[in-house]
Order: C-alpha cells, then sequence, then structure tokens
C-alpha cells in the first residue's frame, strides 16, 4: 500500500515517516540529501565478481560517491544481505572516513584502525573489515549503504553495526546505497 504512515520505533522513541520510507532517513530532521554510490566493479542491481567474494580473494570492491554536503565531518558505511536464511547478514561496518572522502579504494585493508582515520568493524563473520559475499545458495542482494555524519563518532571496541546505528541515530545528513546480487 503506498501512501500512510508507518511508525518507526528507534532507541525508544516513536517517529512517524512516510510509508516506503527506508532506513534512518530523515532522522536528521528535514530529510536528508541523497548520495550517489557507485563502483567501477559492477553496476546497480549488477552481479558482484567473484574477487569480491568467498569464491575468490573477498577483497572488498571499489567504491565511489557524491555528492557528499558540506558541512559532513564524517562517512560511514555498511554492507549487509537481507537475503541470508538467517536474517540479515553483515558484511562490512566502515566508520568515521572523513566527511570529505569521495570513495574507498579496492582491497581495503582487514584491520581495525586505517590510514585515513576511518574505524572498521566487526562483520558477521565475526572479523574485522570487510567479508565478501558467500550465500548458501539462490541469488542474494549486497547493499552498500552509505551516511554522511555531522560529527566523528566516538566508539571503541568491537563496533557492530547496531551500535553504528545507534550513534548515527539524529547525525544523518546524507544518505545513498548501491546494490549488487551474486549467486554460487
Amino acid at each position: 500500500m503506498r501512501g500512510g504512515i508507518v511508525i518507526c520505533l528507534v532507541s525508544g522513541i516513536a517517529f512517524l515517516e512516510p510509508r516506503g520510507a527506508r532506513g534512518l532517513e530523515g532522522m536528521k530532521g528535514g530529510g536528508t540529501m541523497k548520495i550517489t554510490v557507485t563502483s567501477a566493479a559492477f553496476q546497480e542491481e549488477g552481479m558482484i565478481p567473484e574477487k569480491y567474494t568467498c569464491d575468490g580473494p573477498n577483497i572488498s570492491p571499489p567504491l565511489a560517491w557524491s555528492p557528499v554536503p558540506a558541512g559532513a565531518k564524517s562517512i560511514a558505511l555498511i554492507c549487509d544481505d537481507p537475503d541470508a536464511p538467517m536474517g540479515t547478514w553483515v558484511h562490512w561496518v566502515v566508520f568515521n572516513l572523513p566527511g570529505d572522502t569521495k570513495g574507498v579504494p579496492e582491497g581495503v585493508p582487514p584491520r581495525e584502525h586505517l590510514e585515513n582515520g576511518a574505524t572498521q568493524g566487526v562483520n558477521d563473520f565475526g572479523k574485522t573489515g570487510y567479508g565478501g559475499p558467500c550465500p548458501p545458495r539462490g541469488t542474494h542482494r549486497y547493499f552498500f549503504k552509505l551516511y554522511a555524519l555531522d560529527l566523528k563518532l566516538d566508539l571503541s571496541g568491537r563496533v557492530t553495526k547496531e551500535r553504528l546505528l545507534k550513534a548515527m541515530v539524529g547525525h544523518i545528513l546524507a544518505e545513498g546505497q548501491l546494490m549488487g546480487k551474486y549467486k554460487r
């Protein structure tokens, strides 16, 4: 059903948003700007090459984005698979990329702290950094979600997607996503 209102509960606070709204969109107030996310490795809704999966070298794909609001202090990136049999599977958590960053290169090293000041959280494989598509069966969708934030996040320890999402509430200036597919 199009139209109508959906009540979203975030950290115990109810927000009304138009039916069809996704994610944390609009949590800063007044709506958020859209960021275009692309990859030189695959197109929107295209197949992710084996190179970036558990069937290949399992390295992160290159990503690029624009525009990012001038007031962005940091950027966060989450990659997840909503088609996993046990529920959404998290493949990558990155935060505190500098606000003026325009992308990430192929093969981001699997370590917590990166040279540009960003931090990588833990994925659902229990590892730090990127863990590529590895579906047990069928074609799965992988969403690379990008968030421009109005602050640098003060998070330490093993940061999960849930911790990151909670810390971002009320601080999202802009967001965008790129979806790729993979089938084994």
